[in-house]
């Protein structure tokens, strides 16, 4: 059994290559050196060799990239498994076509020259596209536009049975929803039709500083309720934890000037836990000073509403791709400090809105009391009402929840200790019976998968038994260890 998976496994990869490579006329690499950058984890905790080699060596002009790409990969998931880079982005009136290997940067770069974009994004942009719809893909701007799946209007998909279907809502719908978040269980993506909106030119970014954490959320969930196209508001939010002890090395501190850090850690090491709620306001500039007076007034306004500490407000005027592209400017502090290729212990939830009180004393206030490592610990609100319950993606059953991320990096003699924290923090859910669900998960044993697919799990089995049913796909999961055939329906 194992040698006929393996079999059908390495003929579904290269149709896969093959049909990109005639879609394309473009290079496709599958060279060691390319291959190995690829077969370890973002995390650095594991490295996974290919599950198929080409049958013979690529034509001598195929050579291999000349850089190690910045991608990230779900937790313990090697990034690849046959690498396959080429260049396909086609910008139209109000949808862009992008294959499922692209990056987002480069989504991004090119949906500009045309004066659009994408209306939700992932806070880091050297991520596929293909890897995020997977998932779901979220970030400040979820809130107002929904996450990533929730912009997509058509899918080519490769499935584990080897057939290549164009999917929507309308068109072999089943496999379009299963896909959108399905963590890569039914078929590859390999193409993604995504509505666009008007880009604008500016972003006013800002961030305000809390030390009462129910006025920090109250005033999270007072903005992701601004959503009226007319009404003035952000256009993206979220927030952090700050902790005193690790604000001077946290690569988001780049934004403060160094008397603004000197005066928050100030304030951190008197309260301990403070909270930051970072906004931004896109706007376009060909107004010249008319615009900047219109974002001028119109946050004036909304301060008032407010109730961050007094003099505890701080902005930045940036180009919009600046804005969006900002976490690369944290990758380079972080390369800078040894600290990029590293281990990162991340953990990443979906928190309901009624435990989250609970959430911050037992959590923020007591388990990560001593955080000492370095990277952002991220909580901001979301709206349920911008999410298709159809997709595969799952989220906690309650109009407003938080998503917190826990992106801490760490050393190779310290990871272990961060992780054991990670656990600490799920058991302190699980018995305190905190509404919450894992994104970017990771079990071991099919029982937690099921509860955490909750009501979908039956559907997510039908779907993986009609478009996948040898599990040739996404095996390392662990969702699927075996033919479907051999997995009970109940």
């Amino acid at each position: 059994m194992a040698t006929t998976s393996s079999s059908l496994l390495q003929s579904l990869l290269f149709s896969l290559i093959i049909h990109i490579s005639l879609s394309t006329r473009l290079p496709i690499l599958t060279d060691p050196t390319t291959i190995s950058t690829f077969s370890t984890d973002f995390g650095h905790l594991v490295t996974s060799s290919p599950a198929a080699d080409p049958p013979h060596p690529l034509p001598s002009d195929q050579s291999p990239p000349s850089s190690s790409p910045p991608f990230h990969s779900a937790y313990r998931i090697p990034r690849v498994r046959v690498t396959v880079v080429v260049n396909r982005i086609r910008v139209f009136d109000d949808y862009v076509d992008v294959g499922g290997e692209q990056l987002w940067i480069d989504v991004l770069l090119e949906t500009v020259k045309h004066g659009l974009s994408p209306c939700s994004w992932t806070d880091y942009l050297y991520l596929t596209v293909g890897g995020t719809l997977s998932n779901a893909g979220i970030s400040g701007q979820a809130f107002r536009h929904g996450p990533q799946i929730s912009n997509v209007r058509e899918l080519d998909v490769v499935t584990g049975t080897g057939d290549i279907l164009t999917c929507s809502k309308k068109n072999n719908s089943d496999l379009f929803y299963a896909v959108l978040g399905g963590l890569g269980q039914f078929g590859i993506i390999t193409r993604a039709r995504i509505t666009l909106r008007p880009a604008p030119k500016r972003a006013r970014w800002v961030r305000l500083i809390y030390v009462d954490f129910e006025n920090f959320i109250k005033d999270q969930e007072k903005l992701i309720s601004i959503l009226e196209e007319d009404d003035f508001g952000f256009d993206y939010v979220e927030g952090s934890l700050m902790m005193d002890q690790s604000l001077s090395s946290n690569w988001r501190s780049s934004f403060f000037s160094m008397e603004d850090v000197n005066k928050i850690s100030e304030l951190g090491a008197k309260f301990g836990a403070i909270y930051c709620l970072e906004g931004s306001v896109y706007y376009d500039d060909g107004l010249g000073t008319a615009a900047t007076t219109w974002i001028d007034q119109g946050l004036e306004f909304l301060y008032q509403d407010l109730n961050f500490v007094p003099g505890f407000a701080f902005t930045n005027d940036v180009s919009y791709t600046s804005f969006l592209n900002r976490v690369y400017h944290g990758e380079l502090k972080l390369r800078s400090m040894n600290l990029w290729d590293v281990p990162h212990p991340w953990l990443n939830l979906f928190v309901a809105k009624s435990k989250i009180f609970e959430f911050n004393q037992g959590v923020f206030k007591e388990i990560l009391k001593y955080n000492n490592s370095t990277g952002p610990i991220l909580i901001y609100p979301m709206n349920k009402n911008k999410w298709d319950e159809r997709m595969s993606a799952v989220i906690p059953d309650e109009e407003i929840f938080y998503s917190i991320g826990l992106l801490r990096s760490a050393t190779i003699d310290n990871w272990k200790s961060l992780e054991n924290q990670n656990e600490e923090i799920l058991r302190f859910c699980e018995q305190g019976g905190i509404n919450f669900k894992q994104y970017l998960p990771h079990y071991g044993h099919v029982d937690d998968w099921k509860k955490h697919f909750g009501s979908k799990w039956d559907m997510f089995v039908s779907m993986k038994r009609k478009y996948d049913p040898k599990a040739l796909l996404s095996r390392g999961q662990l969702i699927f260890t075996s033919p479907l055939a051999q997995l009970s329906q109940e």
